[in-house]
């Protein structure tokens, strides 16, 4: 299963960054249990009302102007307002906060024909027609129950039924969407079907831990229920130091040992002795994110605002830790979830012995301990959420050092095979080996300075 990072869309311009339709997906695996999605003010409770309706106002968390009622006013018993979805295809939406591609859906909630006193028993008597759906899932069509003892200027009383509808999720952050489905201009605005009581549980995909660090997938930026066409704006809002906090998702955050690297060089023993010696090593790690990513692969300069320590510049990514409001709503979002500190770069030094038999060649592998965190940074008033996954080394488990011996690869049995290295003799190389001078000669000092004798040499008897 492999979390695919989209390719940037052709149309990308330089105002700003176009973010794909198509989200990050994972491939099947074993699906964790149902679990809670957060329907954001799903009794419709927000804002408190005055009176029992109906009020036709913008409803906390959720898009399209309705016609809100009072529990009492829908026929409720319990804390529940009824919204009505008016007509003519008026329609009340709102995105699942946290579902991811591929998750399975199941939304219940509850119906009823409109309680308007505007309502002909004829335009109830056998309920009335609405659609909902998700983002990727199909369109189911329903009739709410019939109220036929109806009289208009008479209030209803409610004849509330338990729905769900199922729906495999085509996008992250899908959009559950109401929609009516009366269109006759005879009826009145407020003689509209209701909806009450929205909840909602995913079974989400699996979590793919095979990623590699470099390909995180695609960043998202939304302000309320709309998705964002770049991330500057969100990321520029959460550039305060209290203006937004990091949520994480623990459901796909994990740690991981990553693919095993050579540290230093190989030592090849081409001598008949076994070897032995210290070895130094030194090797550090970073950290990466999904937002640095995007723009990469969109082709496109990483503001100033968007800048988490993920450089690999030890120097640039100390000051972005001082002067980046983002990296410290992370690393505070993470040390009271996980317990223990974010680190955005290790390194390490140690000192190794090695022992090396005749033949062999030894060297020394690295297996870092990492971890991936994934999450949204929120704003306060939870209008802008940017989505970001960001992968670091870990303190939660130590670092993998494997040192290793083997045999020779053929290249390197050649090299101990060559000859040493020499330089030729082009003058007299085939002559025989002439006397040599054993100290028999010596030299009459000069009778003044810079004055070379005359006798050069003389030879003792």
């Amino acid at each position: 299963m492999n979390r695919t990072t989209l390719p940037a869309l052709a149309a990308l311009g330089a105002a700003g960054l176009l973010l794909p339709l198509a989200p990050v997906s994972y491939a099947t695996r074993a699906a964790p249990a149902e679990q809670a999605v957060p329907v954001l003010n799903g009794d419709f409770a927000d804002p408190v009302m005055k009176g029992d309706g109906p009020t036709t106002v913008g409803i906390d968390f959720w898009t399209g102007l309705n016609q809100r009622y009072s529990p009492t006013a829908s026929g409720r018993t319990d804390t529940s307002h009824g919204v009505a979805l008016q007509k003519d295809g008026n329609s009340l939406r709102q995105r699942l906060r946290g579902v991811r591609a591929g998750a399975r859906v199941t939304v219940t909630y509850e119906d009823s024909p409109a309680v308007s006193k505007e309502c002909t028993g004829e335009q109830v008597a056998d309920g009335q027609p609405y659609a909902v759906t998700g983002s990727g899932g199909p369109v189911q069509e329903v009739t709410t129950a019939g109220d036929p003892d109806r009289v208009k200027g008479t209030p209803g009383k409610g004849r509330w039924t338990g729905r769900a509808y199922v729906f495999t999720a085509g996008e992250n952050e899908p959009v559950l969407t109401f929609t009516s489905r009366v269109t006759d201009s005879r009826t009145h605005v407020t003689c509209s079907p209701m909806i009450a009581r929205v909840r909602a549980v995913e079974v989400p995909p699996a979590v793919d831990k095979t990623v590699d660090k470099t390909r995180l997938g695609t960043s998202e930026a939304y302000k309320g229920n709309e998705r964002e066409s770049t991330l500057h704006n969100a990321a520029a809002a959460c550039n305060g130091e209290n203006a937004c906090v990091f949520r994480p998702d623990t459901r796909t955050s994990f740690r991981y040992y990553d693919e095993a690297r050579v540290v230093g060089e190989a030592f090849v023993n081409c001598t008949r002795n076994a070897l032995e010696h210290n070895r130094v090593l030194s090797y550090s790690e970073r950290s990466h994110d999904s937002i640095a990513q995007t723009y990469a692969d969109a082709g496109l300069a990483l503001p100033e605002v968007a800048r988490l320590p993920t450089s690999g510049d030890r120097a640039e990514d100390e000051k972005r830790i001082k002067e980046r409001p983002m990296a410290a709503q992370f690393s505070q979002a993470y040390e009271k979830g996980w317990q223990r500190a974010w680190q955005w770069f290790s390194s390490d030094q140690r000192t190794v012995v090695e022992r090396i038999q005749p033949g062999e060649v030894s060297w020394v592998e690295l297996q870092p301990s990492r971890e991936r965190v994934e999450g949204w940074f929120v704003g306060k008033k939870d209008d802008y959420r940017l989505h970001a996954v960001v992968d670091g080394p870990s303190r939660a488990v130590p670092d993998r050092l494997i040192q290793r011996t083997g045999p020779m690869s053929e290249a390197e049995k050649q090299r101990c095979a060559a000859s040493r290295p020499m330089t030729t003799t082009p003058v007299g190389a085939d002559a025989p080996a002439s006397s040599s001078d054993k100290g028999l000669l010596r030299t009459t000092a000069p009778t003044a300075p810079g004055v070379r004798s005359a006798v050069r040499a003389v030879t003792l008897r």
